[in-house]
């Protein structure tokens, strides 16, 4: 019996994401099933790291995919091909769905619209929709045919009240999902250093440079002004970068005035003797996300899908914006809507001197403060359920192939 074939289709960073954790997970049930992607944004680098075969044509655009923050990168991503890339990708998409048994679309328009238009059954994950931000979902009236069409078999949201909200709207095939990468999120052991008597605190500026490093640059400068007004906190900082981040600490240290040795960046005033200790160190790693993370007592964040994470075991977050494209002001007020009480974004524009020291006055009020602490681990589990969402939607996708 020829083994079921299953096409992914994504538009973004973070839906790629989503989805590798479905597959990782479907890989672990149903060894035998068939697979590829069509990651509408970017390489499709979550995909190529699973091996995934890539269906289409991929390319990085100058808004990353976040055009609706600016108009002005959608005018960009169409001067570099965007119409005519998308064009590509949905042939790619028409060519190869004849011979899928399932597709599941993971975004919104763009890729349920790719799902609904191969005429083949799919599943919706609409990851990046969320009836938090305005305390009801106004889909497009064109996605809310795709998705009340009867291909469509069943609408994944990622936290509970949008999926009650699409069912109040008559959409009865919504349901709760979660976060899929929330399963994977376990400490591996690595060593961090820790010191059992220090509060943690991680530094998560984002994935994508160089607006990473930037932000990244932001994350420094506000250590310092946390470490100014509590010089024996007994705080220790721990940073979970990507790799390229990694590789641009020696040139980023020389910059904002500090000093690098094997992935710890420390930071003295200028005119301290060298004989001096520096007032704060900051451990930095690429392969201790899920650690770091854990490990914390609060995050300060530049992201997206790691702060949900962070949000969903319970942390605190202050967000500083930043020159974007992805984290501006925008972002991080409508990030601060959908994720509750936990978040708290300082400054409506990129991060001043002052608003720095605002960040900073903020963080230590924020560690202070035990009830608050109390309520962001209850607001985390009401947002994002409990894990298990990639197991949820791998279970349900064999389902409909009839694999169980």
């Amino acid at each position: 019996m020829p083994s079921k074939r299953i096409l992914f289709i994504s538009n973004g960073h973070g839906e790629d994401n989503h989805t590798s954790y479905v597959i990782q997970t479907l890989r672990q049930l149903c060894p035998s099933l068939e697979m590829a992607a069509m990651p509408i944004v970017g390489e499709g680098k979550a995909y190529r790291n699973l091996n995934i075969p890539i269906i289409g044509p991929t390319q990085t655009m100058p808004s990353g995919g976040f055009f609706y923050m600016k108009r002005l990168y959608l005018l960009k991503d169409f001067q570099s091909g965007l119409i005519g890339l998308t064009w590509r990708q949905l042939q790619a998409v028409l060519q190869y769905a004849p011979d899928c048994d399932l597709i599941m679309a993971t975004g919104d328009f763009v890729s349920q619209t790719f799902a609904y238009l191969t005429k083949r059954p799919f599943v919706s994950f609409i990851s990046c929709l969320s009836a938090l931000y305005e305390g009801r979902l106004r889909l497009n009236p064109l996605l809310w045919h795709d998705l009340n069409s009867s291909r469509c078999l069943a609408v994944f949201t990622k936290e509970s009240y949008t999926a009650y909200d699409l069912q109040r709207q008559g959409l009865t095939k919504a349901q709760l999902a979660g976060i899929p990468a929330l399963d994977w999120l376990v400490p591996t052991g690595k060593d961090l250093h820790l010191k059992p008597d220090e509060r943690a605190i991680a530094l998560l500026p984002g994935s994508r440079m160089p607006e990473a490093a930037r932000n990244f640059c932001l994350q420094l400068q506000l250590v310092v002004e946390i470490a100014k007004i509590m010089p024996e906190s007994g705080l220790q900082f721990r940073a979970a970068l990507i790799p390229d981040l990694m590789k641009q600490l020696d040139d980023i240290a020389k910059g904002q005035g500090w000093q690098l040795t094997e992935g710890i960046l420390t930071y003295s005033p200028p005119g301290n003797s060298p004989d001096e200790s520096p007032i704060v160190e900051v451990r930095c790693y690429s392969d201790a996300f899920s650690d770091i993370l854990c490990y914390s007592t609060l995050v300060i964040g530049m992201a997206g899908l790691a702060v949900e994470l962070a949000v969903a075991i319970g942390k605190p977050i202050i967000q500083i914006p930043g020159e974007g494209p992805q984290f501006t002001y925008q972002f991080a007020e409508a990030q601060t809507r959908l994720l509750g009480t936990n978040a708290q974004t300082i400054g409506t524009k990129p991060a001043t001197p002052e608003i720095l020291k605002q960040a900073a006055r903020r963080v230590v009020e924020t560690l202070q403060d035990s009830d608050y602490l109390a309520k962001c681990k209850v607001n985390g589990r009401e947002r994002f359920g409990l894990p298990g969402a990639s197991e949820r939607i791998a279970r349900l996708l064999l389902t409909y192939l009839g694999e169980t």
